[in-house]
């Protein structure tokens, strides 16, 4: 094999007149175009980059407020329980008062009767006295065994009444 130094020297021109107008009107906009795309690249990233922070942000935020209605709903069961412990509270206690005041009003109601039954038994005591009193006028009896003996037969006929 032949070294020929001519044809080194040639294709090393050609070279260097090749490169020359490459890099004169190829290698600018090529090296654009790779700018370009490296740029779409990086800016995609960090969009894909802001988009899953936005994302774990998001699913962050329905945690907390799945959380916030899980309490809130707890929260709403227990005033439930406590509101609904109060009205019991309240039905006994207005169940005893009137248990309370029907027993007072059936005292008063049975004393009021007892003071009536009084009352009416005074009454024929009294229409019982008078009775005997005007057959002891009308006899117009001395003093003495007959006299006493009517009053005791009135007295058994009204000890017999009672």
């Amino acid at each position: 094999m032949n070294f020929v130094w001519e044809n080194t020297v040639l294709a090393i021109i050609a070279f260097g007149i090749l490169y020359w107008l490459l890099s004169r009107y190829a290698f600018g906009p090529l090296f654009s175009i790779m700018e370009k795309r490296r740029e779409l690249v990086l800016a995609q990233m960090n969009e894909a980059a802001q988009t899953r922070d936005q994302a774990i942000a998001y699913v962050e935020e329905q945690k907390q407020a799945l959380e916030k209605a899980r309490k809130d709903a707890y929260d709403i069961i227990e005033q439930s329980k406590q509101t609904g412990g109060k009205q019991a509270e309240t039905i006994l206690a207005d169940a005893k008062a009137e248990a309370n005041r029907l027993k007072d009003d059936a005292v008063r109601e049975i004393e009021s009767e007892k003071n009536k039954a009084v009352a009416a038994l005074r009454s024929e005591l009294g229409t019982a006295s008078v009775q005997i009193a005007s057959k002891l006028i009308k006899k117009e009896v001395e003093n003495g065994p007959a006299q006493e003996e009517l009053v005791n037969q009135y007295l058994n006929e009204v000890g017999g009444r009672q």
